[in-house]
């Protein structure tokens, strides 16, 4: 956020705006919204990307976790539904083969 000449920032809105970040709460995990720029990009026919995105949901998934996840299995499916997604897009010959 920018300030210009006539806006001031108030020290006590700016810190409880903090506060307020910091317990933020959100409605998809960064695994969801990862993948669905994934798909995303496969849409646009964007394969560099969907792969490189692919890689971190990978990296993100498979790292170890504080806090494990009850749906890690489902998540874990969803990565190899998407490999398998791309895959078929780069060999669409090979698709009823």
């Amino acid at each position: 956020m920018s300030l210009t000449d006539n806006d001031h920032q108030n020290p006590a809105v700016e810190d409880t705006g903090k506060a307020e970040r910091s317990t933020t709460r959100y409605s998809r995990r960064l695994s969801d919204k990862i993948l669905i720029a994934f798909h995303h990009a496969c849409d646009q026919d964007d394969y560099e990307i969907a792969e490189d995105l692919l890689g971190i949901l990978e990296r993100l998934l498979t790292r170890r976790s504080i806090h494990p996840d009850a749906n890690r299995r489902k998540s874990i499916e969803s990565l190899v539904a998407a490999h398998e997604r791309l895959w078929h897009l780069r060999h669409p010959e090979r698709r009823y083969a």
